[in-house]
């Protein structure tokens, strides 16, 4: 039997406010256990949350962001069930009106592009954290998280393979971080997410039994917890079992989920509207407020890249992956091309980002049609995004840096790329100089110079090189012209030997040409 997998994503952004969403306490990364919960945390007799204004900001940013509605009313709602490591006994959150309903994100999935419809996205707190190692068979518990302020972002089923769910993740990771309300740190658990897996037969509408794996904080880990569970589940059912409904963690050590509990449903958890916190309400001038904070959005940069500079959708994609990269390639290209005067954006690319229409004109837009240093633009912002997702990237991965503080500053990688452009230097010697100012020997221009590492142009020069290689050769002269072209290579190889590197390779090659005949 053919199955269709069908994935939905549940994932936890914690916002980057400076205070928890319900009390005053900070909310710092790796602080002592129970050094920052304060008694509306530990929900000590009496106390009152507070609800932290900036959490809302942050949530209305996000919404706008994916075309959402935003509720200009929304609930907080207790979600009640008993844990060590939840003091009150219940969790604050949004069940019936959320802040946020019905968005959408658009991923790109290889050459293919995907709407995911987003459900609702609703404010709420984080619970404290169990601390199972050390303790000799006890349980340690720490309260630091409790109150950290969540925006839990949910999706349609409409996910169809782990490939669309990490795409998915990455988009959204990409975003959070994008639009400043969440550092994205998977690692101290600031975007973790939960895959509600099931299977069906081809072509059937109704859904299977879901697990839910909770708490993935990779990428990796999400895509091998996927395919793992939906194996487990296909085979169960071609053997004739029954899915249980439940929840799963994914152990990465074995490779495999394992049950958690059974799963619960939303009448297991009795939401009731919280009776100490008024409705959130959300007015025009709060609305306009947060809208004036989000910058151009990243699927609006990738279009405009596409549009500006001629990229392919996968260059464009690849370079919106973060504000910084696209800031880099940016300046790069600035520095590179100049400006030019803008042409208009098509109605479809300004239709993309509702946000475009009140944003002032960028006056650096290059003209795609009817400007005749257009091409020339193209080609150079295409060598730029090679230069950057290739060489740039290698590097900083390999020394374990982000872009925003690389060695080589966007505006001396477009004076290296400015040297290849007119034919100061080689592509294979560009490398050989890129490599030198990595390590902080100076700027393009001072390297060549001072390694004298400057393409040898003169076809006089290079015709004399090229005449004596054919004279020291002739039994390699005899192949080519019997027809063996590969045998091009070899003159090729000896004429850059011969030339430390130097010589012009389209010059070269358009001289051999003319002397082998």
């Amino acid at each position: 039997m053919q199955w269709e997998i069908v994935i939905g994503l549940e994932t936890h952004a914690q916002l980057s406010t400076l205070s928890k969403i319900f009390s005053g306490a900070a909310i710092a990364y790796g602080a002592a256990p129970n050094t920052q919960a304060c008694a509306v945390d530990i929900a000590l007799p009496g106390v009152l949350p507070v609800f932290n204004r900036a959490a809302a900001e942050k949530a209305v940013k996000f919404g706008l962001a994916i075309g959402a509605k935003i509720n200009r009313k929304s609930i907080f709602a207790r979600k009640n069930y008993f844990y060590p490591d939840l003091p009150k006994g219940y969790q604050i959150s949004q069940y019936e009106l959320p802040i946020v309903a019905e968005g959408s994100l658009t991923i790109q999935v290889g050459e293919h592009e995907k709407t995911v419809r987003i459900t609702r996205a609703h404010l709420e707190e984080d619970a404290g954290k169990s601390l199972h190692e050390d303790f000799h068979g006890m349980t340690g518990i720490d309260l630091n998280r409790a109150g950290t302020p969540l925006l839990e972002i949910v999706t349609e089923p409409d996910l169809r393979s782990s490939a669309e769910a990490v795409a998915y993740a990455k988009t959204l990771h990409s975003l959070v971080r994008w639009i400043g309300i969440c550092d994205g740190n998977m690692q101290e658990g600031s975007f973790r997410c939960d895959a509600n897996v099931s299977v069906r037969p081809m072509g059937t509408e109704k859904l299977g039994t879901r697990c839910e794996i909770k708490n993935l904080n990779s990428f990796k880990f999400m895509e091998k917890a996927i395919e793992y569970e939906v194996r487990r589940q296909i085979e169960i059912l071609e053997d004739g079992g029954r899915i249980v409904q439940e929840t799963r963690l994914y152990d990465p050590d074995r490779d495999e989920t394992r049950s958690m509990r059974s799963k619960e449903e939303a009448n297991d958890y009795r939401y009731f509207p919280d009776p100490d916190l008024l409705p959130l309400v959300v007015d025009e001038a709060f609305l306009e407020q947060a809208r004036a904070t989000l910058s151009e959005l990243p699927q609006a940069m990738r279009e405009r890249f596409m549009h500006d500079h001629g990229l392919p959708a996968y260059d464009a994609g690849t370079l919106t992956t973060s504000r910084e990269l696209a800031a880099y390639f940016e300046t790069a290209v600035n520095a590179l091309g100049g400006t030019l005067t803008p042409s208009p954006l098509p109605q479809a690319l300004k239709d993309s980002d509702p946000l475009r229409a009140m944003k002032p004109a960028r006056a650096e837009s290059y003209a795609v049609e009817g400007d005749e240093g257009a091409p020339r633009l193209r080609e150079m912002a295409k060598l730029c995004a090679n230069w950057i997702m290739g060489d740039l990237s290698a590097q900083l991965n390999k020394d374990g840096l982000e872009i925003a503080v690389s060695p080589i500053s966007a505006a001396q990688l477009a004076g290296l790329l400015k040297r290849i452009q007119d034919g100061t230097i080689s592509g294979k010697i560009a490398k050989e100089v890129f490599a030198a100012m990595w390590a902080g020997e100076g700027d393009a221009d001072a390297i060549i110079e001072a390694k004298g590492l400057k393409q040898v142009s003169d076809s006089g020069a290079i015709e004399k090189i090229v005449d004596d290689i054919i004279a020291s050769n002739p039994a390699q002269v005899a192949e080519y012209r019997s027809g063996k072209e590969k045998v091009f290579g070899f003159f090729v190889g000896q004429a850059m030997k011969a030339s430390k590197g130097k010589a012009n390779p389209a010059q070269l090659n358009e001289i051999l040409k003319k002397k082998l005949g």
